[in-house]
């Protein structure tokens, strides 16, 4: 179990549902600001940026990117995409008090050990690896280091890779792990979602897990939750014809409270695993089950037979299961159709 922000995150524990931001705010701080009040309206728990600095992974500015975007595909420089989304400290902070102020979770993902230094300055409860920085153990080091609760996403990883990353992170003395079964494919058809890797993840190595979500719609998301995720990621965006790489397979306002709502009563569906009546059950056991009654008015003295006894409602008497036991037994009165057999009848 781990605590975050006062919410205790793990199993049996409602699911931590972050909205991913990420890059969503195109650079624009009005847009990401309106960006996540409308994630807490929706009901996330927490909004999610990326503090990185794009040198940190471009150095070829040749490198060229190409996505979709408000319906038509676009290319361009990696860098400028990066940079014009990049977030300054000064920025970073003002939207981590946003946050604050109104009630809901706040982190990022740093590509450096500067970023985790200026995460643990603002306040931040938890730091977030990407998949693409799995491989990056200084900087997982680093994160351990902090102390803070740290989130790893598994994306594009081989097992030996994530065992590797756990160990980095778990030699600096810090438990407090989750990792995030991942699809690094955007958007994810669902034949690569692969969501039995969440209990083989916690079986592995012994820690919470959760999802990183980039499939359309909240059908992953929810056999994720079933299959017992304790944190829920999955992009998001004030509006998917926004332009920008993500914003067309992320989760809009609507889309995202009707995940809300699903994982909820997901949660509360999933109750126990003990066999037997609910409580509402045990009440209506008596009104709906059925007992041994007569199928004809019977004379006292009369031995009966397999034919005389009927099966109704109520469950009050003799269960059906025991009408074996009754033939061949003598009534020591009387009794009318339809009469609810009990011990007290038989001589």
């Amino acid at each position: 179990m781990l605590t975050i922000d006062g919410r205790t995150i793990g199993a049996g524990q409602p699911a931590y549902l972050v909205a991913e931001i990420g890059i969503n705010h195109n650079g624009n701080l009005d847009l990401a600001r309106r960006t996540i009040r409308a994630a807490a309206e929706a009901g996330a728990d927490a909004v999610k940026f990326q503090n990185y600095r794009t040198e940190d992974f471009i150095s070829d500015r040749s490198l060229r990117y190409r996505y979709v975007s408000q319906g038509r595909e676009v290319e361009e420089p990696q860098y400028e995409l990066f940079k014009r989304c990049e977030l300054g400290t000064g920025q970073l902070a003002e939207l981590a008090a946003y946050c604050a102020e109104l009630g809901v979770g706040f982190h990022s993902t740093p590509t450096n050990a500067e970023g985790v230094a200026e995460l643990v300055a603002l306040g931040a409860p938890v730091l977030k690896n990407g998949s693409d920085y799995l491989t990056h153990l200084p900087l997982i080091r680093a994160m351990g280091r902090s102390r803070l609760p740290t989130v790893l996403s598994t994306g594009m990883a081989t097992l030996a890779e994530i065992d590797e990353a756990v160990r980095a992170f778990r030699d600096t003395g810090s438990e407090a792990l989750i990792l995030l079964a991942c699809t690094s494919r955007y958007p994810t058809p669902a034949e690569d979602v692969h969501l039995r890797r969440i209990p083989a993840l916690a079986a592995a190595f012994g820690c919470a897990v959760g999802f990183s979500d980039h499939t359309e719609g909240s059908t992953a998301a929810l056999g994720a939750v079933a299959l017992g995720a304790c944190w829920i990621e999955k992009h998001f965006t004030l509006d998917r014809m926004l332009p920008g790489p993500d914003h067309r397979f992320s989760s809009d306002p609507a889309e995202f409270a009707e995940l809300v709502c699903a994982v909820r009563y997901l949660e509360r569906a999933l109750g126990g695993s003990r066999i037997g009546p609910t409580a509402a059950e045990a009440v209506g056991r008596a009104a709906f089950r059925l007992s041994c009654v007569a199928a004809e008015a019977l004379p006292e003295g009369h031995v009966l037979g397999e034919a005389d006894i009927a099966f109704r409602r109520p469950g009050t008497g003799l269960r059906p299961a025991d009408a074996g036991l009754l033939a061949g037994r003598c009534l020591a009165c009387a009794v009318g159709r339809g009469h609810v057999f009990s011990e007290e009848d038989f001589r």
